[in-house]
C-alpha cells in the first residue's frame, strides 16, 4: 500500500508542476545539461590539484569564486578553510542543505588518467602523496553544479538552500579541530537552519550510475582508541628481568577480538574492533618499557558502543595485570556518530532519486561499516545520506580499487546521474512543502 501511495504522490506532484508554475523535470534536466561539461572539468582540476584536511585553501578558493560569480550569499574560513553559500528562491517555502567534502587523502595515485596528481605535502612529519582517492573532487564539482543548475531555476523556486562545502571530512591534523563539527561550532546552522540536509557520496562498490540507500542506521559511528601497556625495560637476552610490554600488548591485541566474536551480539548490529598500528622498541635485544597500539571501533549503536568500550579496558586491564604490566585505555573525543537516514526523509525523496536514476537503480544497500562526519549535520535535522555507483558497468565492483585506493577510479557518466539526482531531490523537496 505504502509503494502504491508514493507512486500517486509523485504522480501528482508531477502533474502539478505546470498548473502551479513550478519548476519541471525538463527544466531541471535543462539547468543540469547546461552545466554537465563544467562539472567534468572541475572535478579534474581538483582532482590534480587535491589539499589534505584543514589544508582546502585552493579548493575553497576555486569554491567561493564560484558561488560569487552566481550571486550568492557566500562564506569563507568557517571551520577554517570551509565554504557555504545561501540560495533564496523567488517563492516562500521551507530551507534545505545540501553538503559537499573537499578534501583528499595522504595517498600516492596510481592511477594512468591525464589529470592524475603528482602532488606530495606534509602528513604527521612524513612527505606522503596527496590524492582524491575517495572521490570528494567530485562531491564538490557536483555541488558547484548543483548551485549553478538551482540559481538558474530560482525565480520559480521556493525556499532556501545553504550549500554547505566542507573541509576534513577525513578528520583533522592531530592537535586541530576540523569538519562538520567544527563547522557546526563555528555557527553553520546560527542564521540558516534547515528542516532537511542532504548529502551524497561516490562508492565504488556500487555499479556506475546505481544509487545505493538505507532507511535508519546505514554508515557505522566511528571511534579512535589507543591503549598504552607499560612494563619494565631489560636486556632482551634476560627477559625475566623485566616485564615485556610487547608480549603484554600482543596478548590484548587477540584478546579484544574476542569482544566482539563471543561477548556482544552481533545478530542484529554488527560491530568491529581494529587495531591498526602497533608501535615499540628501538633495538632488537632491548626489551622496551612501553608498547602502544591505536585501533578502531565501529559501531551502530551506542549502548553497543559503550559496552566494547567497558569491555575493552577491563580486557587490556586485566591482561596486562596477568603479566605484572599496566595498561591504560584512551578513546578519542573525535568521534563519529552513526549516519541515520530519516526513514519519513527517505521514503519521501525515493521518488526523486526514482526518476533520475532508474526505479531498478535504486537499491538499498547494506550496512555501511566505513564512518562519516555527515553524521554530525543528522544531528541538527532530519537528514539523508546516499551512495551512487562509479565503477564502470563493464567492471566486476568486488574486484574493482575500493575507496581510498591508490587506484580508486571514477566512471565519469555517474557524476551526471549524482548531479541530477542532488539537484532532484532539492527542487522536489521544496516544491512539495
Amino acid at each position: 500500500m505504502s509503494a502504491i501511495r508514493t507512486a500517486i504522490l509523485a504522480a501528482l506532484s508531477l502533474s502539478a508542476f505546470s498548473a502551479f508554475g513550478a519548476v519541471t523535470p525538463e527544466q531541471v534536466e535543462a539547468a543540469t545539461a547546461k552545466v554537465d561539461a563544467s562539472v567534468i572539468a572541475w572535478r579534474r582540476d581538483i582532482h590534480q590539484h587535491p589539499e589534505l584536511s584543514n589544508r582546502e585553501t585552493r579548493t575553497s578558493a576555486l569554491v567561493a569564486a564560484h558561488l560569487k560569480k552566481l550571486g550568492l550569499d557566500v562564506r569563507t574560513g568557517i571551520a577554517k578553510t570551509g565554504v557555504t553559500a545561501v540560495l533564496r528562491g523567488g517563492k516562500p517555502g521551507p530551507t534545505i542543505a545540501l553538503r559537499a567534502d573537499m578534501d583528499a587523502l595522504p595517498v600516492i595515485e596510481q592511477t594512468d588518467v591525464p589529470f592524475k596528481s603528482t602532488v606530495t605535502s606534509e602528513f604527521m612529519g612524513k612527505k606522503v602523496g596527496v590524492m582524491h582517492a575517495c572521490g570528494h573532487d567530485a562531491h564538490t564539482a557536483i555541488l558547484m553544479g548543483v548551485a549553478q543548475s538551482l540559481t538558474s531555476l530560482r525565480a520559480d523556486l521556493p525556499g532556501t538552500i545553504l550549500f554547505i562545502f566542507q573541509p576534513a571530512e577525513e578528520g583533522p591534523p592531530e592537535g586541530e579541530e576540523g569538519g562538520a563539527p567544527a563547522m557546526i561550532k563555528e555557527g553553520l546552522f546560527d542564521k540558516v537552519k534547515p528542516e532537511a540536509v542532504f548529502g551524497l557520496h561516490v562508492a565504488a562498490a556500487i555499479p556506475s550510475g546505481v544509487i545505493g540507500y538505507r532507511s535508519g542506521p546505514f554508515m557505522a559511528g566511528a571511534d579512535t582508541f589507543q591503549i598504552d601497556v607499560t612494563g619494565r625495560q631489560s636486556h632482551g637476552s634476560r627477559p625475566w628481568s623485566g616485564v615485556d610490554p610487547i608480549v603484554a600488548a600482543s596478548q590484548i591485541v587477540v584478546g579484544l577480538q574476542t569482544i566482539v566474536s563471543r561477548q556482544i551480539d552481533i545478530t542484529e548490529l554488527p560491530a568491529v574492533v581494529t587495531v591498526g598500528q602497533f608501535d615499540s622498541g628501538v633495538r632488537q635485544n632491548i626489551i622496551p618499557d612501553t608498547a602502544r597500539m591505536r585501533g578502531t571501533i565501529r559501531t551502530f549503536d551506542p549502548k553497543v558502543r559503550a559496552d566494547i568500550i567497558d569491555r575493552m579496558r577491563r580486557t587490556a586491564e586485566n591482561i596486562a595485570s596477568s603479566s605484572g604490566a599496566t595498561a591504560k585505555l584512551t578513546v578519542s573525543d573525535h568521534s563519529y556518530p552513526v549516519v541515520n537516514n530519516d526513514p519519513k526523509l527517505v521514503e519521501r525523496t525515493l521518488p526523486s532519486l526514482r526518476r533520475i536514476a532508474g526505479a531498478d537503480k535504486v537499491v538499498v544497500t547494506p550496512l555501511q561499516t566505513g564512518a562519516e562526519d555527515f553524521s554530525f549535520f543528522g544531528q541538527h535535522a532530519p537528514s539523508f545520506f546516499f551512495y551512487v555507483g562509479v565503477t564502470p558497468t563493464n567492471t566486476d565492483v568486488v574486484n574493482a580499487p575500493s575507496n581510498h585506493s591508490p587506484l580508486f577510479y571514477i566512471d565519469e557518466p555517474a557524476i551526471a546521474v549524482a548531479q541530477r539526482a542532488l539537484t532532484a531531490v532539492a527542487v522536489d523537496y521544496l516544491q512539495s512543502k
